[in-house]
C-alpha cells in the first residue's frame, strides 16, 4: 500500500500506538516485532479492541480487510512519520546530547506551551520507534514540535534526523555515555554532532552553550544562537545552586526548583529557545520556576529527617561526576552518596567505576555507599579527608545491612544507571 494510501486512514483519527494494551478507539496498531514477541500475532486483538487498522508484514497475519500488509511493519511507521512531518509545515526543534536531553526537553516544552500548542516526546521515547510515534503525536493543532533524540552508535542521530527533518537543534552536552556504542569520548562527538551536520547541510539553525568550547568549535560554520553570560544573543548567568539552581536572565531573578549547577545549562538553553521563539520574558521566568522534575531525576524529597536528592533514572561517567560534585557544594554536614553501578560502558567499565571511587576521597561529603560488581571491584585509597566508604555487591546485601547504618539528619543523593533501579533505596529510609 503506498504511504499516502495509509496516510489517509491515519488522518481520520491521527492516533498510532504499537502496543494493543494501549489501544485507542480509531487508532492504527502497527505490529512490530522484536527478538522475543511478534506483533502480527495481536492484529486482530487490535482491532476488537477498538483499533480502525492494523498494519503487519506477514502475509498469514492478514485476516481481515482492515488489516493491511506491507513489506516492513517499522519501516512503514517511520515512512509515515516522515510523511506526516513534511504535511504539518511547523518548526521542529530536536534535541540529543549525553545527559539532560529529558530535562531540558521538558523545560523546552513548558516556555514554549506558554504562546504555542506544542507536541513534545512522551517521557524518553527518543529511538528509531520513539522518534516516528512523536511525530505521529502531532496532530494540526499542533504548531512546534519537540524531538529528543537518543543514540548509542554513530549514525543513529543522522539516520533520526532524516525521519524528523529539523529546523532547529540543540546537543545538551558530549559526555561519557554508551561509550559501549561509541567506543571513545571522541565517538560520542562524533555521533551527536550528526545533529549539526544535517542542520547545516539544509540551512537550518542551532543554539549553541557559549560555555561548551566543543558546541563552539563544532558549529564554526552554522547558523546558530549563542546563549551565556558574556558576547552572547542571549544573556543568562548563574548566581548559585544551593541547592535549587538561581539564575539571572537579562535584569530578573529566576529561582528554579531543579538542583545542581549542572541545571543552569538545561534553564538557559530553554530560556533561549523561548527568546527565538517570542515568549515573553514574564511567560519565560513563570514557566521555569514552576517546572518540577519527575520520574526520578534531581528531585528533592524530605523523608524523615533526611532530604534526599534522588536522580536515579540514569547515570554516566560524565552525569556521576558533576551530581558529587553538586553534593559536595552544598552547605551543611551529613552529606551522603549512595551510587549504584553505571551500564552500557564497554571494556571501560572498570577504569570509569574506579575513577569515581577515586574522585569521592577529594570531595566535601562525609559517607559514599557504592552498590554493585562494577562499583564492588574498586579499590579504596586512602582518603585526604575522613570519608567512609562501603562497597556492597549488590542491593541485596546492601538491603541487609541497611539497618545498621543509621542515615538519619542526612542530605542524601541517590545516583545510578536505570537497571539499578536505585530508587528503591526510599522504600528503607
Amino acid at each position: 500500500m503506498k504511504i499516502a494510501t495509509l496516510y489517509r486512514h491515519y488522518k481520520q483519527s491521527y492516533l498510532v500506538t504499537t502496543d494493543t494494551r494501549k489501544i485507542t478507539k480509531g487508532s492504527m496498531f502497527f505490529a512490530l516485532k522484536g527478538d522475543n514477541f511478534n506483533g502480527n500475532q495481536f492484529a486482530e486483538n487490535a482491532l476488537e479492541k477498538g483499533a480502525s487498522y492494523a498494519i503487519v508484514d506477514e502475509k498469514a497475519y492478514k485476516t481481515h480487510q482492515n488489516i493491511i500488509l506491507v513489506n516492513d511493519v517499522l519501516q512503514t511507521l517511520q515512512s509515515l512519520a516522515t510523511y506526516h512531518r513534511n504535511k504539518l509545515r511547523i518548526p521542529i526543534v530536536s534535541l540529543t546530547g549525553s545527559n539532560g536531553k529529558t530535562t531540558t526537553k521538558e523545560l523546552i516544552n513548558v516556555v514554549l506551551s506558554k504562546k504555542y500548542s506544542v507536541t513534545a516526546t512522551k517521557g524518553n521515547l527518543n529511538n528509531h520507534i520513539g522518534v516516528p510515534l512523536t511525530l505521529l503525536s502531532m496532530t494540526p493543532k499542533t504548531e512546534i514540535g519537540i524531538v529528543e533524540m537518543g543514540a548509542n552508535h554513530l549514525k543513529e542521530i543522522d539516520f533520526l534526523c532524516q525521519i524528523t527533518q529539523p529546523d532547529y537543534g540543540y546537543i545538551t552536552n558530549f559526555g561519557k555515555a554508551h561509550l559501549e556504542g561509541f567506543g571513545s569520548l571522541e565517538g560520542v562527538v562524533q555521533g551527536k554532532t550528526e545533529l549539526y551536520q544535517y542542520l547545516k547541510s539544509h540551512h537550518k539553525i542551532v543554539f549553541v552553550n557559549a560555555k561548551d568550547k566543543v558546541q563552539v568549535e563544532k558549529s564554526k560554520t552554522i547558523d546558530k544562537i549563542i546563549f551565556g553570560e558574556n558576547n552572547t544573543d542571549v544573556k543568562v548567568s548563574l548566581i548559585d545552586a544551593n541547592p535549587f539552581v538561581k539564575v539571572q536572565f537579562n535584569d530578573k531573578i529566576i529561582v528554579s526548583q531543579l538542583i545542581g549547577a549542572y541545571n543552569f545549562n538545561n534553564i538557559a538553553a530553554a530560556i533561549a529557545i523561548g527568546c527565538h521563539f517570542e515568549v515573553s520574558k514574564h511567560d519565560i521566568i513563570s514557566a521555569i520556576e514552576n517546572y518540577i522534575p519527575t520520574n526520578n531525576r534531581s528531585q528533592i524529597i524530605e523523608q524523615g529527617s533526611n532530604k534526599i536528592i534522588l536522580d536515579a533514572y540514569n547515570a554516566n561517567p560524565s552525569s556521576m561526576k558533576v551530581a558529587l560534585e553538586n553534593l559536595s557544594g552544598l552547605t551543611g554536614t551529613n552529606k551522603i552518596a549512595i551510587l549504584g553501578d553505571m551500564f552500557e560502558l564497554g571494556n571501560t567499565a572498570k577504569i570509569e567505576h574506579q575513577a569515581i571511587a577515586d574522585l569521592l576521597s577529594h570531595l566535601q561529603i562525609d559517607k559514599a555507599y557504592l552498590i554493585g560488581e562494577n562499583f564492588h571491584k574498586t579499590n579504596l585509597k586512602l582518603s585526604e579527608r575522613n570519608i567512609s566508604i562501603t562497597l556492597f555487591k549488590s542491593f541485596e546485601d546492601f538491603k541487609s545491612h541497611f539497618s545498621t547504618l543509621k542515615i538519619e539528619n542526612a542530605t542524601l543523593l541517590i545516583k545510578a544507571s536505570r537497571g539499578m533501579a536505585l530508587e528503591k533505596v526510599l522504600d528503607l529510609i
